[in-house]
């Protein structure tokens, strides 16, 4: 119902990236159903929510955004190990799954998007009826030669 990205993809987002949002490219995700829906974690720490996009294009979802850093010229760097830039994700969302009605929430970090399955792909239970006649499906005819 939902597959990540191929690492081909993965590979061009890198190339377009800046050398030093490399790291940054890939947001981590869980992804799991959870009855009628399908729920999706990034973690997303210090990221504004204004700069982060979330699009639908042939059923690939694509979630891009910002991470930066305040410092100043001058100032005097001892470690830089929080990734910044761009980062982006991208998951295929199979057909069993309604991208009309995805929700998106942000909060302390996370992004989670509850992706609905789709009614059509939903189990239910198929009726056996008994005791009715039923019309042949296909008509056949005897043909002599």
């Amino acid at each position: 119902m939902l597959l990540q990205n191929d690492p081909f993809v993965n590979a061009v987002l890198n190339r377009v990236a800046p050398a030093e949002a490399r790291r940054a490219a890939v947001a981590p995700m869980d992804a799991y159903r959870r009855d009628s829906d399908v729920w999706v974690h990034l973690d997303l720490p210090g990221v504004d929510a204004d700069s982060i996009d979330i699009n639908i294009e042939r059923s690939v979802l694509t979630v891009t955004g910002q991470r930066r850093w305040g410092h100043q010229e001058g100032d005097q760097v001892y470690v830089n190990d929080r990734v910044q830039g761009e980062f982006g994700r991208q998951v295929h969302l199979g057909e069993g799954l309604d991208p009309d009605g995805i929700e998106a929430d942000y909060n302390d970090g996370v992004l989670t998007l509850r992706i609905p399955v789709a009614e059509r792909a939903k189990p239910r239970k198929i009726t056996v009826k008994t005791g009715q006649a039923s019309e042949p499906v296909m008509e056949t005819e005897t043909v002599s030669r």
